[in-house]
């Protein structure tokens, strides 16, 4: 096997697993975008199970935190694959993300301040 080779496992709709020898020429870029969208997905997660504990629609702060973290994981990506589409869609996103968490870090500071 090449140094280029990696082994992506994939399960069909029958609960079977396959695997798949798929060749790729920088299998580190496909970890980085595979890691990207895996943080990116994770704040939904992070944002039902909150919602479901609280029992009303929330949005904690780990959201935003996976927000930013996965959104510039994915901007990296994007910029190695030179894709402009994607990259306006991820600088977008982050401006947004940081935006909501500098509000989140000003809302804390002022309370403890008046505190």
């Amino acid at each position: 096997m090449s140094a280029n080779t990696v082994w992506l496992a994939v399960i069909n709709t029958k609960d079977h697993l396959w695997l798949a020898l798929v060749s790729v020429e920088h299998p580190i870029w496909l970890a980085v975008g595979f890691l990207g969208q895996g943080l990116f997905s994770a704040r939904f997660l992070v944002q039902w199970l909150t919602s479901e504990r609280m029992r009303k629609s929330v949005i904690p702060v780990a959201f935003w935190y996976f927000s930013l973290a996965g959104g510039a994981t994915l901007l990296s990506y994007a910029i190695w694959r030179e894709d402009p589409v994607f990259i306006a869609g991820q600088a977008g996103g982050l401006v947004i993300y940081a935006r909501n968490l500098y509000f989140i870090w000003r809302e804390r500071r002022d309370n403890g301040a008046a505190a």
